[in-house]
């Protein structure tokens, strides 16, 4: 693997108070830089997973969403502003980042996630958020994830729930395992707290921090739920289907016991 880039003196001050977590450290910092994210509808969810992300110095994002900006983003998409309203999100997104991380390296792309773009995606990143609220385009983004041996962090939610996994090829179920066909009851539009998406966001958002720097323990054959209502949360074991049309051709991983 090639060297890290080293940090500048810039980047050491920025980011100095979270290099002081033990395990983290200058070379932790150095690997976000050298990170490439792809993140699916950067909107409720995307949108929070990408500011965290760019305020952590991960060094490039692949951010794919299609639309102008409606009134009805801004009680949760918290990279759009009223004096974008009929522009398009992409262009919100992308200044709005800047704005906050300079030295953020940005592929924007004006288009939602599909059978036809997904492989080039994908391809470009080190590792998918899949923040996207139609199953198709988490389907394709799933599939490429997979063929190209590339991690995914899956988080939704709906009203006052959610949930968060860490999907890594070879080693957890991957999304088709988890959802085989599409819920005949989901819907475009649902009911949303911008709060809700915001804390799943930053939870995927750390799980990506994890998984890019080594440290911690992902996500990976655990599904966590949580019912911000009552404040609950449940952890649950995931495992592969071996009948997967996606996954299933990989053999298992006897290191864990998701395999």
């Amino acid at each position: 693997m090639p060297t890290p880039k080293p940090l500048t003196d810039e980047e050491r001050a920025t980011y100095q108070w979270q290099m002081w977590v033990p395990d983290f450290g200058e070379s932790g910092q150095e690997k976000l830089k050298d990170a490439s994210v792809m993140i699916s509808r950067v909107g409720g969810v995307g949108s929070v997973v990408a500011y965290e992300l760019a305020a952590a110095g991960v060094g490039k994002m692949v951010l794919a969403h299609a639309g102008n900006v409606k009134p009805s983003d801004l009680n949760r998409q918290l990279l759009m502003t009223h004096d974008w309203i009929g522009k398009p999100r992409i262009e919100s997104i992308r200044r709005r980042l800047l704005d906050l991380n300079p030295r953020l390296e940005i592929v924007a792309v004006g288009e939602n996630v599909s059978q036809s773009n997904a492989a080039e995606l994908v391809a470009q990143c080190d590792i998918v958020v899949d923040c996207a609220p139609l199953f198709p385009e988490r389907f394709a983004m799933n599939e490429q994830a997979v063929l190209q041996n590339k991690p995914m962090v899956e988080c939704a939610m709906y009203e006052l729930e959610a949930h968060l996994t860490t999907l890594i090829p070879g080693r957890s179920p991957c999304l088709r395992c988890l959802f085989p066909q599409e819920p005949p009851t989901w819907t475009r539009q649902f009911p949303v707290f911008g709060a809700v998406s915001g804390t799943v966001a930053c939870m995927a958002a750390m799980e990506t921090i994890k998984t890019i720097a080594g440290i911690g323990d992902p996500l990976a054959g655990r599904l966590l739920k949580m019912d911000l209502r009552d404040m609950s949360f449940h952890r649950l074991n995931v495992t592969r289907r071996p009948d997967c049309p996606t996954c299933g051709h990989l053999p298992p991983d006897p290191s864990t016991d998701a395999a």
